[in-house]
């Protein structure tokens, strides 16, 4: 067998379309040519992977920890502006000075001398 001699450049476009056409590569090996050759993701609106892969329980399990996240990040995200706003500054001065001697010593010292 002889062996082929020159150089051939492989764009981009060219690695897309050959990942859109073959089906034999793993899921790393696919993301290692993207990034190594600069080729995009085939679509933006193509579907993600399911990391699940056919384990029903698997997918069970996932589907409860993300609804358990997507719960707590709106409670989250929900309580932040009202808990600021109803709490009043006294109140959290308070807070601050017993959560922090050495600080509220401090800056008792550097009112007293203003």
């Amino acid at each position: 067998m002889e062996r082929k001699v020159g150089s051939s450049t492989v764009t981009a476009k060219e690695v897309k379309a050959a990942l859109e056409k073959t089906r034999t590569l793993s899921a790393e090996e696919e993301k290692v040519l993207r990034m190594r050759h600069g080729a995009g993701a085939s679509s933006s609106r193509a579907p993600l992977a399911r990391a699940a892969g056919d384990n029903a329980e698997l997918a069970d399990e996932l589907l409860l920890i993300e609804m358990q996240l997507m719960k707590a990040m709106r409670a989250r995200a929900g309580a932040k502006p009202a808990a600021s706003a109803s709490k009043p500054v006294a109140a959290t001065r308070a807070r601050d000075a017993a959560a922090n001697p050495t600080k509220d010593k401090i800056v008792r010292a550097l009112r007293k001398k203003k």
